[in-house]
């Protein structure tokens, strides 16, 4: 994740609004003929914004409509996509079907909130999408039946800068968003990804997982253990946020991978890794080569030293366990947060991706 920028952050929409929005606008055409610009819809927490549309089209068989994803100041990938919606009327009684258009995934992987099979469309949009349509039908005194197909034009392409291919959603991105808005930097978007990934690998029951801190990290363990995709989970800087939730979806075996310095912000009691929230705390591992038996003056250096690269290098150099150490203290801390229902052990690497500690369940 990028940086957080200073200062007051605006806040967006989720692609979740975006569709309700494009809904909503092509459902009022097909009853009537006109469409609404701008649109408003109803979110789930009372708010009522207003979006411009980008795209209008009156079809043979129903209405398009579409506006532009913003999300505010989040560095998230489908700011500025166009989200499109096209509806078609149904018999009267059938209520609200789903279809998964251009650039939206479908879900091919038991473990997540939608069955295989279904378009990754996801419930809170989806309720979204029907009380807008329900509104309207009772305005104009019909019923909301409608087909409503979500489309992201790139969204395929933009998926892969996601998750959702090791999810096992193909062929585009996921409609997302609880609560419709965007607030900037919370993660939480992140964080449900996690989860989602321990979803899936426990419905393919998963023995043996590796959560890792990035990409070289993820590839050690892999290569190390043997694991195949549906068992490698993105952890990024959340290690709190997965150990947490193995509480509700234990996997048996859990490996947390990552390099030298986030684990030993682990080992030093931190659960959430990223640089702006944690810092390496060196005196701490100046003491902990001194229990390793380095001589002081060795050991003072380390606690004084400019980066944790820095303090490895010198335990390498030696001779000390260090990568060891920290993965045991990192295991310590990480174990009693992912309870007893899953046997926790680390893997360190260094700036190359190649082990320099482990820790043994």
């Amino acid at each position: 994740m990028s940086e957080r920028p200073p200062g007051p952050l605006r806040r967006g929409w989720t692609t979740g609004a975006c569709a309700a929005a494009a809904a909503a606008a092509a459902f009022a055409a097909v009853l009537t003929g006109r469409f609404a610009d701008p649109v408003t819809v109803v979110l789930p927490g009372g708010r009522r914004p207003s979006f411009a549309l980008a795209h209008r089209a009156l079809l043979p068989d129903g209405a398009a409509a579409g506006v532009i994803k913003d999300a505010g100041d989040d560095p998230d990938v489908t700011h500025g996509a166009l989200v499109l919606a096209t509806v078609r009327p149904r018999p009267a009684g059938t209520g609200v079907a789903f279809r998964a258009g251009e650039g939206v995934g479908t879900v091919t992987r038991p473990g997540l909130v939608l069955p295989a099979g279904e378009p990754a469309i996801n419930p809170a949009p989806r309720a979204m999408i029907r009380d807008s349509l329900a509104a309207l039908a009772e305005a104009h005194g019909t019923g909301a039946d409608a087909e409503v197909e979500i489309a992201v034009p790139g969204g395929a392409a933009l998926a892969e800068r996601t998750l959702n291919p090791r999810l096992g959603i193909v062929g585009g991105l996921s409609i997302l968003g609880t609560t419709g808005v965007v607030v900037p930097y919370s993660c939480s978007a992140w964080i449900q990804t996690i989860h989602r990934g321990v979803d899936v690998a426990h419905a393919a029951g998963v023995a043996h997982a590796a959560a890792s801190t990035g990409a070289a990290s993820e590839a050690a363990a892999r290569d190390l253990y043997g694991l195949p995709e549906v068992a490698l989970l993105d952890m990024g800087d959340f290690a709190g946020g997965l150990l947490k939730y193995l509480r509700k979806r234990p996997i048996p075996r859990l490996t947390l991978a990552g390099g030298f310095a986030k684990m030993a912000k682990l080992a030093a009691g931190h659960l959430d890794l990223h640089s702006s929230r944690s810092r390496v705390d060196l005196p701490w591992l100046g003491g902990l080569m001194r229990e390793l038996g380095a001589p002081p003056a060795l050991a003072d250096r380390a606690a004084g030293a400019n980066t944790a690269r820095e303090v490895l290098d010198l335990a390498t150099a030696a001779g000390l366990p260090l990568g060891d150490a920290v993965a045991a203290r990192a295991r310590a801390v990480a174990a009693p947060v992912a309870g007893d229902a899953v046997s926790v052990d680390v893997l360190v690497v260094d700036r190359d991706g190649r082990p320099c500690g482990v820790s043994r369940p």
